[in-house]
């Protein structure tokens, strides 16, 4: 292992806090591996960038010499984290656990090292804790600290119910780390309440040295306003297409793009520094820069020459502004249309290039559709369907149309 010094400095790279430092060099400074935890509560089916944040951290623990944990919350997703909510979450079936649950395993590897990973489900040990187990766990802590926690304390201040089985949450996923006796623990800025808890559960039950919490920023998504979510729709999905993956990091604005390459690299802050010095003087572009942090994040997930496929598809159709060779072609006949011709917000619609006709016409109107190059700004364009037409719809989507 390398000095702990030395494994500080590299642990503390894109870090916004670690409560308490100096334990953590202590505990590095012990010379053993280290158990290293992040649970993740499979509310949903596919990860994106986002929670790779925490991934690649948990990576550069394991290149470090120590043990990560992967812990898939199947059982607290039952019970859903109340973290940043202003209303009880909706609970998740066990059906549905389960099914969100079966590709984590298979896209964490995708990231993290599978030789110094263990994988745990938490039912292992909370779907076997008997009414009395519970009860002796919630009478390690008091409602008044659970009501210090800000989105807790503004549902009481303005009267939204809390649900007896939230202030439960926090406690169960403490109750992790007992169960795996850990040495630190990840999480994003949000979960700083649900990690300091972890550390005062582990005290009670008897560890004298608890758990070092990490706390990580949230990646902002691709709006570059809020942080990565699915519900925002501003999400680069890890099982995305290559060429889908490699076009929305190349959207990036270039301020953004550093905090990619900070959070989602195993460079060090001195080779970005580099990088950044580079641009500032004029001796490379920001967007052959972008190019490569495209060409890293595509490479990880899909393997080189994926990446080298996806940076000439961008630089062929976005760059030359081509139209790629290998465009999807739909037959009208197929549509079964009742007419010979149709509005083009109803045929972007009916083509699956738009979830919504809504978001047809709003994207219409903003100049975001071309029809055969040109672009189009009136959702109610009549489109014959005796001719050919590609239709694009914003950077990376084609269709070829023909009668």
């Amino acid at each position: 292992m390398l000095p702990a010094e030395k494994q500080l400095e590299i642990i503390k790279k894109g870090v916004l806090d670690i409560i308490d430092e100096k334990d953590l060099l202590e505990k590095l400074k012990e010379g053993r591996p280290l158990i290293v935890k992040a649970g993740f509560d499979p509310t949903a089916p596919d990860l994106h960038l986002g929670h790779t944040v925490l991934l690649q951290k948990l990576r550069t623990f394991q290149q470090l010499g120590h043990t990560v944990y992967f812990i898939i919350g199947d059982f607290t997703a039952m019970i859903g984290d109340p973290s940043g909510r202003d209303k009880t979450r909706p609970p998740l079936t066990k059906e549905q656990v389960i099914e969100n649950a079966k590709t984590y395993k298979e896209q964490v590897f995708k990231v993290l090292d599978p030789e110094k990973t263990v994988v745990v489900f938490n039912s292992e040990w909370l779907g076997s804790m008997t009414a009395e187990d519970l009860i002796k766990l919630t009478a390690k802590y008091t409602v008044a600290r659970m009501l210090e926690r800000d989105d807790f304390k503004k549902r009481f201040k303005e009267n939204i119910p809390i649900s007896i089985h939230e202030f439960i949450y926090p406690l169960l996923q403490a109750y992790d780390s007992v169960a795996i006796k850990a040495d630190v623990e990840l999480g994003g800025s949000d979960q700083r309440f649900n990690l300091l808890i972890g550390r005062d559960i582990q005290r009670e039950y008897g560890i004298e040295k608890p758990q070092i919490a990490i706390l990580l920023p949230l990646l902002v998504g691709t709006d570059g306003i809020k942080k990565m979510s699915k519900s925002y729709g501003n999400y680069i999905g890890i099982t995305e297409p290559p060429e889908d993956m490699f076009g929305k990091v190349m959207s990036l604005s270039d301020e953004l793009m550093w905090n990619y390459w900070e959070l989602l690299t195993d460079l060090t802050l001195q080779e970005i520094e580099k990088l950044k010095k580079d641009v500032e003087e004029g001796k490379v572009h920001p967007m052959e820069v972008k190019k490569q942090l495209a060409m890293y994040i595509v490479e990880r997930f899909h393997g080189k020459e994926a990446a080298v496929v996806a940076k000439e598809h961008f630089e062929k159709v976005f760059s030359k502004k081509e139209i790629p060779e290998d465009i999807n072609q739909i037959s009208i006949k197929s549509l079964n249309l009742p007419s010979n011709s149709i509005e083009l917000f109803e045929l972007i619609y009916l083509l699956n290039l738009v979830p919504t006709k809504s978001e047809a016409k709003r994207l219409i109107k903003q100049g975001g559709v071309k029809v055969n190059g040109e672009k189009v700004e009136d959702f109610q364009r009549e489109i014959t369907l005796d001719k050919d037409y590609i239709i694009q719809v914003g950077k990376r989507k084609f269709v070829k149309v023909v009668p």
